[in-house]
C-alpha cells in the first residue's frame, strides 16, 4: 500500500507534468482579408510571434475580400463574437471611427500595458490616416500599399515602343495604349483595378484636387464630396474615349482584374503595389513598375497618393489579459523583423521613419528600386489637407455608387459630366445619412 505521504508526491509529480498546472497560453484572434503570398506572410509574422514568447498564441484567420471581412467583423461584435483584431482596409476607416462602442483605441490598449506608441513614429501621410479625434491612434498601420503602375515591358517592346522610354504622364499612356491596341486589337492594353480609387481618389490627390470638403473627412463626417469638377471630368472623357476605340479594358470593381495583368493578358495596369508578391513569384514575363500618371497641364509634378492597403483594429469587449497580448503583438509587429518581413517580400511599405531608415541604410531599396516607386509615392511630398488620406462614412456603399456612375459612363448612358455629378449627389445622400446616424 502506498502511504500518504508517498501518495502526495505521486500527485505532485502529475500536476506538475499535467498541462493544466501550467500556464494557460492565451489565444488572440487576427481576422484578415490577405490571400496568397501575402496572407502567408501575416501568418509568418503571427508565427514568430508566438515564437518569441509563451504567454499569448495569435491564431491569423482569412474571412475573405476586405468587405466581407469588415462586415463579417462588425456583425461578429455584435454577437458578441468579434476578433481581437480586425485587419480593415483604408475604405473602412469612416465606419470604424464612429464605431466608438466596438472599437478600442490602439493608443488606449497600449497605455494601458504599459508600451507606448507615438503618431510621430510613423511616416507623416500614415498617421493622418489613422489618428482619433485626439490625435491619439486609433487602429496600428499594418499592410500599407500605394496605387502604382505595371508596365508589361515584352507586350510594350513587342508594339514598336521604346522600353527605355517608359510613359510618365497620362497623355502618354494614352499614346502606348493605343499602340497597343494597334499592335493587338484582341487584347489588353490599359485596364485599372479598383475604378474609384483609381479614377477619382488618387487621380485627385495625385493632383492635389480635393475629393470631400474637411480634408477629405478626416476632420469630420459633415463633408460634401467635390470631385465634379472640370479636370475629373475631363479625365473620365478620357477614358471613355480609350474605352470606345478598345485600348481601355474595364475590369470590375474591385482589384479581380489584377489577373489580367498577372497572366499577361493587359499591358499597362494601375493597381495597388501590394501585387508585387504575386508577380514576383512568376517568371511569365518581363516588368517593371512606375509611379502613377499624371497630367502636366495641371501639376509640375505629382503631389502624394493617398493610402491603399490596411491597419489593425482592436474590438472591444476582451479581458485585460487580452488586451496585454493584444499590446504585445502589435508591439511586435512595428519591430524590425516584423516590418522587414513585410516591405521586403511584398509591395507594402515600412510604416515607421525608423522602418524606413533601416530600410534605406541596408541599400534595400537601392538594390529593389521598383519596390521604392511606392514609398516615394507617399512620401514625395508633405500632405497637404486634400492630399492626407480620406474618411468617408460608409465608404463602401458609397464607392459602389461611384462605380455604378462611372459604368454608365462607359456604356454611353450618361455623360462623364452627368455621371459625376450624380456620384457626388448619391454619395452626399448616403453621407448625410451616416451623419444623422452618428449623432445620436
Amino acid at each position: 500500500m502506498f502511504t500518504g505521504r508517498v501518495i502526495a508526491r505521486l500527485l505532485a509529480c502529475f500536476l506538475a507534468l499535467s498541462p493544466v498546472a501550467a500556464r494557460a497560453v492565451t489565444e488572440l484572434q487576427l481576422w484578415h482579408s490577405l490571400d496568397g503570398a501575402n496572407g502567408a506572410l501575416v501568418a509568418r509574422i503571427a508565427e514568430e510571434f508566438n515564437a518569441s514568447q509563451s504567454g499569448y498564441r495569435v491564431v491569423t484567420i482569412y474571412k475573405g475580400p476586405y468587405a466581407e471581412t469588415i462586415n463579417g467583423g462588425i456583425a461578429a461584435y455584435r454577437a458578441g463574437a468579434a476578433p481581437h483584431i480586425l485587419q480593415v482596409f483604408e475604405v473602412g476607416n469612416g465606419t470604424m471611427a464612429a464605431a466608438i462602442g466596438a472599437v478600442k483605441p490602439v493608443s488606449e490598449v497600449m497605455a494601458a500595458a504599459g508600451r507606448t506608441i507615438a503618431p510621430d513614429a510613423f511616416l507623416p501621410v500614415i498617421a493622418t490616416n489613422y489618428l482619433a479625434r485626439d490625435g491619439s491612434m486609433l487602429s496600428l498601420p499594418f499592410n500599407i500599399s500605394a496605387m502604382v503602375m505595371w508596365i508589361n515591358l515584352d507586350r510594350y517592346e513587342g508594339a514598336g515602343l521604346d522600353p527605355h522610354h517608359l510613359p510618365e504622364t497620362w497623355p502618354q499612356v494614352f499614346e502606348a495604349a493605343r499602340a497597343l491596341q494597334r499592335a493587338e486589337p484582341s487584347r489588353c492594353a490599359l485596364s485599372t483595378a479598383w475604378p474609384t480609387w483609381a479614377h477619382i481618389e488618387q487621380l485627385s490627390a495625385w493632383h492635389g484636387r480635393p475629393i470631400a470638403t474637411r480634408s477629405n473627412g478626416l476632420d469630420g463626417f459633415d463633408v460634401e464630396l467635390v470631385f465634379n469638377k472640370p479636370f475629373q471630368v475631363r479625365h473620365l472623357q478620357n477614358i471613355v474615349d480609350l474605352s470606345r476605340e478598345g485600348a481601355f479594358r474595364y475590369a470590375g470593381r474591385t482589384n479581380r482584374g489584377e489577373a489580367l495583368f498577372a497572366s499577361g493578358e493587359c499591358a499597362l495596369f494601375l493597381t495597388s503595389s501590394s501585387l508585387y508578391g504575386t508577380i514576383a513569384a512568376q517568371d511569365r514575363f518581363r516588368w517593371t513598375i512606375r509611379p502613377m500618371p499624371y497630367y502636366p497641364d495641371v501639376v509640375d509634378t505629382p503631389r502624394n497618393a493617398v493610402l491603399g492597403g490596411g491597419s489593425l483594429y482592436v474590438m472591444q469587449g476582451k479581458t485585460t489579459q487580452d488586451y496585454e497580448g493584444v499590446a504585445a503583438f502589435l508591439d511586435f509587429v512595428l519591430s524590425f523583423p516584423a516590418q522587414a518581413l513585410l516591405y521586403r517580400n511584398t509591395g507594402y511599405v515600412p510604416v515607421t521613419k525608423a522602418a524606413l531608415a533601416d530600410a534605406e541604410a541596408s541599400g534595400f531599396y537601392a538594390r529593389h528600386p521598383m519596390l521604392r516607386v511606392a514609398v516615394d509615392a507617399i512620401t514625395r511630398h508633405p500632405p497637404t489637407r486634400d492630399t492626407a488620406g480620406i474618411r468617408l462614412g460608409n465608404m463602401l456603399q458609397i464607392r459602389d455608387l461611384w462605380a455604378e456612375e462611372i459604368e454608365a459612363a462607359l456604356a454611353g448612358t450618361k455623360t462623364p459630366q452627368h455621371a459625376l455629378d450624380d456620384a457626388v449627389a448619391r454619395g452626399d445622400a448616403v453621407l448625410r445619412l451616416f451623419q444623422r446616424r452618428t449623432a445620436r
